[in-house]
């Protein structure tokens, strides 16, 4: 066994680890981020051209969260001299009078996010290769827009490297031994950490096995629009069609996303509730865990990495993260601690 020891190593080289691993290094802190897979690779959620990036939610806390975030994006841009972001404009419609469309609406005027509400008499003419479901309201929420997926995700791992972070791909975790320093063993290696943050996606419980704990985590797949164009470049970025977002469709359980892109994300692993898992292991607090990203958590990437880096660091967070806490799955969790 290596007698290094790392202030941190993280397990997961998506989005969220990546970011999590760059906020480290950053803060002095010597990190190894460990990948499973060869990088690059498409076997988890980070992967892909593009993301949808917006503040139109209807909890009080993600909207919280997407103004530092967008903030962070912003700060990436600049230090690595690359474009992650172009803005769009997303086109949200639901039900006029369900409770989800109607909160969602409340919730960006409450907080003075620059929206467009778009009548059905106007609707054409604004967004003319798309047709409003009768008895569907629609906004728009003029400053979101997309991500570049991989170029973000490769923008972040090399900022990290550049910070004298270490990234090991190609290493499948096959133990992890808590303690006051954490040993994680791969098939290539052992090493040790004082904290360990696991980001590790649809493997996140696989992982958790070795600690004593599972999380209620489930893989449901994403309703995501995606279409072959008859007249090429129709549904384009460069002619004007946003990425947009049918709130309680008829025709599934969740709701449909769309960009202008002809991708799909593919798999998620979801919680009960649909919300992140941000927090520390109930027993083990030098093990941190962010989990169930939904779908929805790659825009959130930088602003994840900042809290757990936070909670790897044994800081208390900048934002409020009892949404987010394993304590509410207290009936469903299973656990042998």
């Amino acid at each position: 066994m290596s007698s290094e020891v790392y202030d941190c190593i993280v397990i997961g080289a998506g989005i969220q680890g990546s970011c999590t691993a760059y906020q480290l290094a950053k803060n002095q802190q010597k990190t190894l981020l460990l990948e499973q897979f060869v990088l690059p690779h498409s076997r988890g959620s980070s992967h892909g051209q593009t993301r949808i990036i917006r503040k139109a939610y209807e909890e009080n806390f993600y909207i919280q969260m997407m103004q530092e975030s967008y903030e962070l994006w912003a700060q990436l841009e600049e230090e690595a001299g690359v474009e992650l972001y172009r803005r769009t404009g997303l086109l949200v419609m639901g039900p006029e009078n369900s409770e989800g469309f109607s909160r969602l609406q409340a919730m960006m005027q409450s907080h003075k996010i620059p929206r467009v509400v778009l009548e059905k008499q106007e609707f054409r003419q604004h967004i003319p290769n798309v047709n409003l479901t009768d008895g569907n309201g629609a906004l728009m929420d003029t400053n979101a827009g997309v991500l570049y997926a991989d170029r973000a995700l490769r923008t972040v791992q090399r900022l990290f490297q550049s910070s004298e972070g270490v990234i090991k791909d190609g290493e499948k975790v096959i133990d992890i031994t808590p303690g006051a320093v954490v040993t994680v063993t791969t098939g290539s290696g052992v090493y040790r950490g004082r904290s360990l943050v696991i980001t590790a996606g649809p493997w996140a419980n696989r992982l958790l096995t070795h600690t004593g704990l599972q999380l209620p985590l489930k893989v449901v797949k994403i309703n995501v629009c995606y279409w072959k164009e008859k007249i090429p470049g129709t549904y384009s970025v460069s002619q004007r069609f946003p990425c947009f977002i049918q709130m309680e469709p008829k025709e599934g359980e969740y709701d449909i996303y769309g960009l202008p892109s002809n991708e799909y994300p593919g798999l998620m692993k979801v919680t009960p509730d649909h919300h992140f898992v941000l927090d520390s292991h109930p027993t083990y607090g030098n093990i941190i865990i962010g989990a169930g990203f939904s779908g929805h958590g790659f825009k959130f990437g930088p602003i994840i990495g900042k809290v757990l880096s936070q909670l790897a660091m044994g800081q208390v967070p900048s934002h409020d993260l009892s949404p987010f806490g394993i304590k509410r799955f207290q009936s469903h969790a299973r656990s042998s601690l």
